[in-house]
């Protein structure tokens, strides 16, 4: 029997995060999640979905005319084949990056993917829940996001960048929580700290206002 997943969707629209940002990809939306942070967008994707097979999967990826693919939650990892998925779409070639909660193990994951790890703050109210250990297998091509909500947040966010190093590891990204915290109050932090990190804005909320950017 073909392995499965359950897939809350796939849609294709502009990568609104993260260092693609712009960019024509395919959104795979994997069911199911661990943690419950206070600020998701994305609580839809908790339960659900339909099962695919890989092969399914990948059948429908192929209708969009792009080399980018994003596998998302949720939390992508929850579902163990989710490591089968990427391994297959790398072989046709594609351009794939991983977004997880950085709540579970993510040394098994193949090299060639693009990790897009959430260290989780404290308004998260998932704190607790992060794997620090993850970050010794980052690299350069990955990317560890800080979604900020409030002072204590960014406080808290430049304490971790500055204990883990994390910039002489990975890429860093800070994004304002929308709603909570103002994005031009976040970037003028980050310039008066001087701190090496990239802010983003989640495009899609401002393009079309809403969480999957389609």
């Amino acid at each position: 029997m073909d392995k499965t997943l359950r897939i809350s969707e796939i849609f294709y629209s502009l990568q609104g995060e993260a260092n693609t940002v712009g960019l024509p990809t395919v959104f795979v939306r994997l069911t199911g999640c661990p943690l419950r942070c206070v600020y998701c967008d994305t609580a839809y994707a908790f339960t659900g979905g339909e099962k695919k097979t890989l092969a399914e999967i990948l059948a429908q990826v192929r209708q969009y005319d792009t080399r980018y693919v994003t596998v998302t939650g949720g939390e992508p990892l929850a579902q163990p084949r989710c490591n089968d998925l990427m391994t297959l779409l790398l072989e046709e070639d594609y351009s794939v990056s991983l977004e997880t909660s950085g709540a579970l193990d993510v040394s098994d994951i193949d090299p060639r993917v693009v990790k897009v790890m959430d260290l989780k703050t404290p308004a998260s109210g998932e704190l607790d829940r992060n794997r620090y250990d993850n970050i010794d297998y980052l690299t350069e091509q990955d990317q560890v996001k800080f979604v900020i909500a409030n002072e204590t947040d960014y406080q808290w966010s430049k304490t971790i960048l500055e204990e883990h190093r994390l910039a002489a590891k990975c890429q860093v990204l800070f994004s304002p929580v929308m709603g909570q915290m103002q994005p031009a109050q976040l970037a003028d932090q980050i310039l008066a700290d001087q701190l090496p990190v990239r802010f983003q804005i989640q495009l899609h909320k401002y393009l079309w206002n809403d969480a999957q950017g389609k």
